[in-house]
């Protein structure tokens, strides 16, 4: 299987923590130059830092950015493309805050589409079209198990991930004939600080502690565990590799059985 890297050029967002980060290490494990971004400078730095070096000439580099503020990211992002294109493109964004979809303000669902969607757009748009250059290219989106099956009490969330699903299979078709595949992972619950915001979210909801909210949780997950941020990056690395060169267009849950649909 190949699943060699070298040569390519990464860019990861949200990559200052959790799956984000985890995403950064395995595709720097399997060759690729890495670029971290997120909004954290410190942060960022210290991650790419700490990425392992396995091939002669292999180089990371942080990029501090926020994805909300969108002419800056593309002003960003053209700039480290001109030296040299990204072939790879992890979108990673921390989810909007929780409650339900009735109660949240128009505000809130525009600040959500800013942060995902659009900043999806804006980044793909940036990096497309030296991914069709190399005839060669993977756009992978870490979205949510809700674009199949909404999930109580994230009404943002769900509808701003169910979008960003829908506009990757578009791109998928749109962009298919030059190398470029687009696919989403969908994590299940996982060990990030995401899953600690879900977690205290429910524990004020319910009134239950959490260690009781966190056992209800995990009755639905048929693997009895959450799962570590390294996990859902392996399904990244894969999707990003030269052996998924004819995977596109796919949602892919990395939820450990939890989800009832097919």
């Amino acid at each position: 299987m190949d699943l060699n890297l070298a040569g390519r050029h990464a860019l990861v967002c949200g990559a200052s923590e959790g799956i984000g980060r985890a995403a950064a290490h395995e595709l720097a494990l399997l060759g690729a130059d890495v670029t971290v971004l997120a909004r954290r400078a410190d942060a960022l730095a210290a991650v790419a830092a700490a990425l392992p070096v396995v091939a002669d000439g292999q180089r990371h580099q942080a990029l501090a950015a926020d994805v909300a503020e969108h002419g800056a990211l593309r002003q960003k992002i053209d700039t480290l493309v001109a030296p040299r294109p990204v072939h790879i493109l992890v979108n990673n964004t921390g989810g909007p805050p929780g409650g339900r979809a009735i109660d949240a303000g128009t505000d809130d669902y525009l600040a959500a589409f800013q942060r995902h969607l659009l900043a999806n757009q804006v980044l793909a748009q940036a990096v497309v079209p030296g991914m069709r250059q190399a005839g060669w290219g993977r756009i992978v989106n870490v979205v949510s198990t809700s674009v199949r099956e909404p999930i109580a009490n994230l009404g943002v969330s769900n509808a701003i991930r169910g979008a960003v699903a829908s506009w990757a299979k578009t791109l998928s078709k749109e962009l298919g004939a030059d190398g470029i595949t687009v696919n989403n992972v969908l994590p299940g619950y996982t060990r990030t600080q995401r899953l600690q915001q879900i977690l205290r979210d429910r524990v004020q909801a319910t009134g239950k502690d959490e260690a009781a909210v966190g056992a209800v949780m995990l009755a639905s997950v048929p693997a009895s565990r959450f799962a570590e941020p390294h996990e859902v990056a392996a399904a990244i690395a894969f999707l990003a590799s030269p052996a998924a060169a004819y995977i596109t267009g796919v949602s892919l849950a990395v939820d450990g059985g939890r989800m009832q649909s097919l």
